[in-house]
């Protein structure tokens, strides 16, 4: 029962928000940073509606750690709710960086479009670079962006390989990168009992941001080695 409240509701937003989805693409063109702002606090209304409706009670760990100005934030990714997760409890404007399959989906990427989401071709080394300059551009602006450099959705033990490439947005735009660890969002659905969305807390917890353009390209290199055993260590302490 719970997925399919949460199906109409998402539904229900997608279809009847279509007229503020054209006013926000005009005010875009005039004021982006106002854009954002506004959208942030829509979609944030629908993210708490569908987050409780699903059952999602969320612990948030070291939001002290969140830098005032706009930042990068690489998480782990176990599920679609990770999405929902970070953007609320970041509580900034930021977008995702998005795999390109979901340009498919009906009516979504309007959605993602308006609070800054931008859409990535691995496949495409052309694009894919594009994509990082304009997400620098987005930061510069003083919006924040969310990566998860696994690539895909992962409920194993291990990571998957971390890719790198998306750290240059924090390169080229100078802003710090913040390691997040989510634990416990499987459950909500994927990990649940025959896929159905189940209730489920889930802990979320920010580590110390690092600025790469303050290191020396050695120490940087270091450092992104480090990534995934610093988010690893952040989850397994929390392990639901």
């Amino acid at each position: 029962m719970k997925g399919l409240w949460v199906l109409i509701v998402l539904m229900v937003a997608l279809f009847f928000s279509l007229p503020y989805h054209l006013y926000m693409k005009q005010l875009w063109k005039k004021n982006p940073e106002k854009s954002w702002r506004k959208a942030r606090k829509y979609v944030s209304g629908f993210f708490k509606t569908e987050l409780k409706i699903s059952g999602c009670k969320i612990e948030a760990i070291g939001k002290e750690n969140i830098p005032e100005g706009a930042a990068l934030f690489v998480s782990n990714h176990r599920s679609y709710f990770d999405i929902l997760i970070t953007h609320e409890t970041i509580g900034k404007p930021a977008g995702f960086i998005a795999k390109k399959e979901l340009r498919k989906v009906p009516l979504l990427p309007l959605y993602m479009d308006d609070i800054g989401c931008l859409f990535l071709d691995r496949n495409d080394i052309k694009q894919s670079l594009q994509v990082i300059n304009q997400a620098a551009e987005f930061v510069k602006m003083g919006h924040s962006m969310i990566l998860f450099p696994e690539g895909h959705r992962n409920q194993g033990e291990e990571f998957l390989p971390f890719k790198e490439g998306g750290y240059k947005i924090a390169e080229k735009s100078k802003c710090p990168i913040v390691p997040v660890a989510i634990s416990g969002s499987d459950l909500l659905l994927e990990s649940a009992p025959d896929k159905k969305i189940r209730g489920s807390k889930v802990i979320i917890e920010f580590g110390e941001p690092f600025i790469p353009s303050e290191l020396s390209p050695k120490e940087r290199k270091a450092k992104y080695a480090e990534l995934p055993a610093i988010i690893k260590g952040m989850r397994d302490k929390h392990k639901i």
